[in-house]
């Protein structure tokens, strides 16, 4: 074998990593290993160059597999490469290359490394070099994910930067130029709005200055990153999931709600946008979810709308389910106008716009416009160019400063959770007080148009199941709320700041009755005092039986009750609890000189008084 020609081909792979870490570019490969072959005497048949490619199991060579097929076609019986890991990296692939070359008498020959397979000794050696490669690739991989894993816990997410998000050195932070986009669409989509829906409606006000496609809508409904998790490694197989490891644009409830929100969202559901309760009422039979139909009466010129299951043929009329939850919706509508309307964009512009954030990003902005006159002046853009990017850019300014304005006109407001409990009362006291202008300036349930109130359904309740009673007629049976609601009420009912109804709670026959949960004495001090700016109310406190469902208390008999609470923590070990209850008379006059004053304001959280409002009136 030693008089064979060597024939051989020169094999040259570099891989982005490779370049990085060594420098072996692949002209210096070539260099050197055409030394290599002048010095032994060997003839050069071709080069093979495999450019950015890694010797990975799996990828595709081209030149590697071009220099196997001229092995095969008897025109090389050398390889000569720099080193044994240009080949492969993984024993595996190595015992394969070297059965290979036995088949086709050929050989190898590295210029870094002393192998000779063309005996038993120089392939022991060869397996041994792979195994200490692979081992080392296997320890490098290891130690990238470790210390990959602890980078995306850090909030140093790889890959591009989504939209509603900037790079704060490697770290991904919300954008305050583009978060409100991403928090605009899952609402808009949580709302019943179509991909392509809300891809029409960004387009039309030209949001983002790009064209929006109901694809991209929904790559970004389906990315847990807005809800602050990420996955890695989603096309190996085995991905990794992180949680919680970037500031979140929109909760997980509502997150997960739109997931949820998929089936139902189809391309035309924004055509059914009349019916209420679309997507909402199980069938009392089978518990499928219903679909909707209409008939139109040409005598009173009027739509009927009705809800159907295929299955059982049963016709279910949509006013009739309306009218059994009107107390339920109006309830709804009371706290979406005061809750969601009101405080909540308040206190949220507060606390996720501070002044000193939208400043910077407006210097930021300001600067960058600079650039880009300097850019075209330059003569590195175009008009064309230079008058686009100028646009993006005063299009960003002006955000900025209308959120600057906003956060000014707000940042002396002093809205806390506290003002929507008085607020609750205020609007409830008014309604008992002042009914015909409560009447006039209170929109109710009635008066709101269909689109309105199936806005107000499909945000706050997620089913309806019906049964029927002993008559054979269905009712309501459950109305399940959705959990972006409920944890955001839930959070405010148990800390004892907003208020529910609940029936038969007194000895008077109240009917349904205002309930709200524990507050520290000096809590319920305050907000009786600011009450009574407005108000002339009354303090009354007695016990409530937990066996009979009886407060016992007494009050004015004018007195009509605006809500009662425990004035003690509950103790699951008692049957009795101390209970407190605010009245006011039907009779006492206003406290303010414009009534009208009474529904657009509340009394200021500005206790000087130290009046005695409290009437002992406990009753074993």
């Amino acid at each position: 074998m030693n008089e064979e020609k060597k024939i051989c081909g020169i094999y040259t792979r570099v891989s982005t990593e490779d370049q990085a870490r060594e420098g072996f570019i692949l002209p210096e490969q070539r260099e050197r290993l055409e030394a290599m072959c002048k010095y032994k005497g060997y003839e050069i048949y071709d080069y093979y160059e495999d450019a950015g490619i890694s010797a990975k199991t799996g990828n595709r060579r081209p030149e590697f597999d071009r220099m196997l097929d001229d092995i095969k076609n008897k025109k090389i019986n050398t390889i000569v490469t720099l080193k044994l890991d240009r080949l492969t990296r993984s024993v595996y692939d190595w015992e394969n290359i070297m059965k290979f070359l036995e088949e086709n008498h050929a050989y190898i020959d590295c210029a870094n490394d002393e192998i000779n397979t063309t005996n038993a000794n120089g392939k022991l050696v060869s397996r041994l070099l792979m195994s200490v490669s692979q081992n080392e690739i296997e320890r490098t991989s290891e130690r990238t994910k470790i210390g990959l894993s602890g980078a995306i816990k850090n909030g140093n997410i790889p890959g591009h930067t989504p939209l509603g998000y900037k790079r704060d050195g490697k770290r991904l932070v919300p954008d305050i130029l583009t978060k409100d986009i991403i928090i605009r669409m899952y609402q808009l989509y949580f709302e019943g709005n179509s991909y392509q829906t809300i891809a029409n409606i960004f387009n039309e006000e030209n949001v983002s200055n790009k064209k929006w496609r109901d694809n991209t809508i929904l790559e970004m409904i389906e990315n847990p990153i807005y809800k602050g998790d990420f996955i890695h490694g989603k096309r190996t197989g085995k991905p990794t999931y992180y949680e919680s490891v970037v500031e979140p644009l929109v909760s997980k409830e509502m997150w997960e709600s739109c997931q949820v929100q998929k089936k139902k969202n189809s391309r035309n559901y924004m055509r059914y946008k009349e019916y209420l309760f679309l997507q909402k009422i199980r069938c009392p039979k089978c518990g499928r979810i219903l679909g909707g139909k209409a008939t139109y009466k040409k005598k009173n010129n009027k739509i009927y709308y009705y809800y159907g299951c295929e299955k059982c043929k049963n016709n279910i009329k949509e006013d009739k389910i309306e009218d059994s939850i009107l107390h339920l919706l109006s309830d709804i509508l009371e706290y979406d106008s005061v809750v969601n309307n009101f405080f909540f964009p308040m206190l949220k512009n507060k606390l996720s716009n501070p002044k000193e954030e939208l400043s910077k990003e407006l210097k930021v902005q300001e600067m960058k416009k600079e650039r880009v006159r300097k850019a075209y002046i330059n003569e590195a853009f175009t008009l064309e160019e230079y008058k686009q990017e100028t646009f993006i850019i005063e299009n960003n300014i002006k955000e900025l400063e209308r959120q600057i304005l906003e956060n000014e006109q707000v940042k002396d407001l002093k809205f806390t959770k506290e003002d929507i409990l008085i607020k609750r009362d205020i609007d409830f006291i008014n309604k008992i007080k002042l009914p015909n202008l409560y009447n006039q300036i209170v929109i109710t349930w009635k008066e709101l148009t269909r689109e309105q109130k199936s806005k107000i359904i499909m945000n706050y309740i997620e089913d309806i199941t019906l049964k029927f009673d002993v008559d054979g007629d269905y009712i309501v049976d459950i109305v399940n709320f959705r959990s972006t609601f409920f944890k955001d009420f839930k959070c405010l009912y148990d800390e004892g700041y907003i208020d529910w109804k609940f029936v038969n709670l007194d000895v008077y026959g109240i009917g349904y009755v205002r309930f709200s949960n524990y507050l520290p004495q000096e809590k319920v001090y305050e907000h009786i005092m600011r009450l009574r700016e407005y108000y002339d109310v009354h303090y009354y406190e007695g016990v409530l039986d937990f066996e009979t469902g009886i407060f016992d208390t007494q009050k004015f008999d004018e007195d009509e009750v605006v809500r009662i609470f425990p004035t003690e923590k509950f103790d699951t070990t008692k049957t009795k609890i101390n209970m407190g209850m605010i009245g006011i008379s039907k009779y006492d006059e206003t406290r303010v000189e414009n009534e009208e004053e009474l529904f657009s304001t509340i009394p200021l959280d500005n206790i000087t008084s130290n009046e005695y409002i409290f009437r002992e009136n406990k009753q074993s």
